[in-house]
Parts: C-alpha cells; structure tokens; sequence
C-alpha cells in the first residue's frame, strides 16, 4: 500500500497544522517554509535531500506552501537545476516515481549561482530574491537554511548570513542545518559552535545525525521507558556487556579527499557510536521533550571515563584495511584508491572498550566498532546479560548455556529480537536458544533523513545535536586521537584484509576480557 494511502487530513484549515495519520498515528506536519540548500548541485543534495523532499511532497507530508532554493558555486539554470534533480529522483525510486507528483514539486525548485565568500553575492542571490519568493509561495519568511557543503565552508556561509541579516528571525523563523562532522577535535569544534553563535541562537542550530531519525534507534526510548518489563534490569546487577558495531561493506566512494583528512574515528565516533552509546545508556528523562532528553544523553557523555594514554593499546585498536574480496570480486586496499597517499596512516577500523562511571553502569564495557570494507553491512546495539546466578541444569548439560542477548538491529533490517532458553520439544532436559523477534521490514514508513527534514521544519530539535553533547564528545576522544596520530607508523598497515571482520587485535581487545565480538 502507498504511504499516501495511509495518510488521513483531519482539518482542512491552514491558519493550523494539518495533521496527517501515518502508520495509525498522527503526526504535524509543518507549517509553510522554504528551504535554502548550499551546495545544490552537490552530491548530498542528489542522494538524499531532494529524494527525501520528494518522498515527502509525494506523500502528502510538506505544507502546500513551500518551496526550495538551491545554491552554489556552480553556474546553472533554474531548469537545468530542475533536470538534473529530476534525473536523480528517477534513479533513485525507479519503481515508485510518480510524474504528477514530481511536477508539482519541481514547480517548487529554484536555484541561484552564490559565491560563499562574497557577502555581495548573497544580498543578490538570497536577500534580494527571497522575499519575492516568500511572497509568491506565501511561507510566511520561515527559513531553512541547509548546509550540504564541505566543512572547509562552513565558516563563509554562516558568518555571511549573519553579516546580512538572514539570521534574524523576523516574523517567521530561521533554521540552520550542519551537517557532521562537527569539526575535527576540540578545538575546531568550539571554533564552528562561536561561529554559530555570532550568527544564529541554539534553538535555531540543527547539528543533524540521521543515524538518530532511525526507526530502531528512535524506539530504543520506547522500548526501555514505555516497558515496565526491561527497564529494571537496565544496570550492573543484570548485564554484562554491551557491544555496539556500525560495520560497513564500502570502501571510501570516491571520497578520498575528505576521508584521508577524517578517518573512521573522526567519522563515526563522536555522531553515529557515541549517540547510539548514550541513547542505550541514559536515565529517563522527566518529560519526552527536546531538552529532557538531550540533557540526559549530554550526562552519559560527562560519566565516560578518560582513557588511561599510557594504556591506550588495552582499550584502542585501530586499523586500514588491504586488498581483498569482498562477494567475490578482488577489491583494492586503501592505500590503492584513487587520492589516497601510498605511505596512508588514515584508519578505517577502530575498537573501543569504553565504561560510564556513573551508579547504573559502574564497571559495565561498552565495546564499541567501527569500520569499512568489512565482511557485511550491519549497525546494531547488542544489550548481553549476566548468567543465572546458579545454574540447576548443570549437571545435565554438557556445555554452557548461552546468556540471553538482547538486540536492537539498526541496519539493513531494522528491528530487535530477544535470544532466551527454551525446553527442546521432544526431549526431558535439553535446552536450546530461541529468539523472539520484531522486525520493520515493510513498516518503515519515513526514511531517516525524511524525519529529520520533518523535524528541522516542525522546530522540533529532539534529533539534533547540542553545542554541550558536540563540545562533550570531543573533550573525550580529542587526546586519544592525538596520541594515536602521533604513534602510528606508516608500517603498521594494512592491518586487516577487505571482507574481513577487522584486525585481529580487535578480537583481543575483548578476547582479554573473556568475551567475543557478535558475527558480522
């Protein structure tokens, strides 16, 4: 059944928001806006957001009064703009594309050439044309200013909004949307929030992380806090570890450039891991509102303990990976892809143990990973618990019996399912694990970005990122990178093979600890 099937108008009355019904419950959409996206013509603004905004408009889910901007250094039309988002959409929902819909939204697209660095070109190409455009689409001057650009101009496009005044919030509102990284360390994270600062208020700063908009992770929540069931076992009196792993089949993209100046900690870490860590760690909130909540995930990253520097190699392994297969085709190393240096100390691999000191998880591991071209695509947070404390079958069985695991499935098939004994039909004594399982396929209804765009218009900041949680997570991670960086040796690498589950010191790190890593 098509989305738009599923969505019921219950007013027809645009002074308030419509609300539309969307998988059985009702959701606000947003009220008019307009959203101007730098870096138009680039990759992010293909793959992701104008896709999204058309799932959106197809779906019945933007305001009627709305339209795009799009800008950038490159030179175009507003109707080439339009043929070559038209292209993307097309290869992006090859069975699902819907001519009608499409025109409606293209009658909607804009776009304007800018020169970041010159404030001239935004007083012509955004002051000026904004307000006729508001005018004609009637978006009540709400604004949504969406940085799909390279971090290197962050700094010209927020500093030139506010030099011009399209930061003010006058009658209408004035969102901006970074996308991660933000930043590089502490440093350069600090730089990019006073940057912000001089230009917008919080409120109006969307630090984006999609990997929170998804369905799995957005119900880890839920599950814990709507459920009497697991929440008082959330502690160190019930579980033993847990194991959070982002793994990733692809190499770097044709992304060579940035990636030989990031590599997976700065990548990964401080957004997608830490987010998943806190979301899985956190106290309940006082009320489900945006700051309750952030303020609890910023009290996870306070509790981390600092890494031991003079130990660092029993709690970090790191890695690049080499030639191998991966589905059965030879693949190059990293230091073979296009860009990337031949003596590369880049890493696309990283294991953490991290503990969060505080009284629920005292003395609990957090074995966190993270990395590319390894053996199969799989996000996922696995809660382990303890044994029974007196296994009464023991004399009957002739191996252990395994803990039961909880697991909340981020990627690709986004789910949770419970491992937990069972009796072995047909037999007295005989057990054997078995797992309960919830899974979205076919129940996804809104992608990740499609949430977040929603919610970057709706005013609603719960998946964004705070100038604290951004600053806390680099304070953390900022002198473990620099100690690595300053160590790492050119002949260290590679380390581990394409299609392989990581380095083999990986495996250690938990090993020492009696316990394994989860299959990829």
């Amino acid at each position: 059944m098509d989305l738009s099937d599923e969505l019921v108008k219950k007013t027809i009355c645009r002074t308030e928001p419509a609300y539309k019904r969307i998988g059985g419950c009702d959701i606000e959409p947003p009220n008019p806006c307009c959203f101007v996206i730098f870096g138009a013509s680039g990759d992010l603004t293909k793959r992701k957001l104008i896709p999204s905004l058309y799932r959106l408009h197809k779906n019945n889910l933007l305001p009627e009064n709305f339209f795009v901007l799009g800008t950038g250094r490159v030179e175009m039309s507003a109707d080439k703009f339009r043929e070559d988002m038209l292209a993307t959409v097309k290869e992006t929902f090859p069975n699902d594309f819907n001519h009608t819909c499409w025109k409606e939204l293209a009658a909607k697209l804009y776009y304007s050439p800018l020169d970041y660095s010159s404030s001239e070109s935004y007083k012509k190409s955004l002051a000026n044309q904004l307000p006729v455009l508001e005018e004609r689409h009637k978006t009540n001057k709400n604004r949504i200013f969406y940085l799909a650009i390279p971090p290197a101009v962050f700094e010209d496009v927020i500093v030139n909004l506010g030099n011009t005044g399209l930061s003010h919030e006058d009658g209408g509102y004035a969102h901006i949307v970074v996308e991660k990284p933000f930043g590089r360390d502490l440093e350069s994270a600090k730089r990019l929030n006073s940057i912000l600062k001089k230009s917008f208020q919080e409120h109006q700063v969307y630090r984006i992380d999609h990997y929170l908009a998804k369905e799995t992770v957005q119900d880890i929540m839920m599950f814990r806090f709507a459920n009497s069931i697991f929440e008082p076992l959330w502690n160190n009196k019930y579980i033993d570890y847990v194991q959070i792993t982002v793994a990733e089949t692809i190499g770097i993209e044709q992304r060579a450039g940035y990636y030989e100046e990031t590599g997976v900690i700065r990548d990964m870490f401080p957004n997608h891991i830490l987010q998943l860590l806190a979301l899985t760690a956190m106290e309940p909130p006082a009320s489900f509102d945006a700051d309750s909540v952030r303020d609890e995930r910023i009290k996870v990253f306070r509790s981390m303990r600092p890494f031991p520097l003079d130990r660092l190699d029993e709690y970090v392994v790191t890695g690049q990976y080499g030639s191998g297969k991966m589905n059965g085709k030879n693949v190059v190393g990293y230091r073979e892809e296009p860009g990337v240096s031949r003596e590369s100390t880049t890493l696309t691999f990283a294991a953490m143990k991290i503990f969060v000191d505080n009284w629920r998880w005292k003395g609990i591991p957090f074995y966190l990973r993270s990395g590319k071209r390894l053996l199969s695509r799989k996000t996922e947070i696995a809660i382990q618990f303890k044994p029974v404390p007196h296994m009464m079958f023991s004399n009957l069985l002739n191996e252990p019996i395994q803990p039961n695991t909880l697991v909340f499935r981020v990627q690709p098939d986004e789910g949770i399912n419970l491992v937990f004994q069972a009796k072995e039909p047909g037999s007295k004594v005989c057990l054997r694990p078995v797992v309960m399982d919830f899974s979205y396929q076919g129940e996804i209804l809104l992608d990740a970005y499609e949430w977040v765009l929603l919610d970057c218009m709706r005013g609603d900041t719960m998946l964004s990122v705070r100038e604290d949680a951004v600053e806390q997570t680099w304070r953390f991670l900022t002198p473990v990178i620099d100690r690595l960086e300053s160590a790492i040796k050119p002949e260290k690498f590679s380390n581990y093979a394409a299609g392989s589950s990581g380095p083999a010191e990986a495996a250690l790190l938990i090993e020492r600890d009696g316990r394994k890593w989860r299959s990829l």
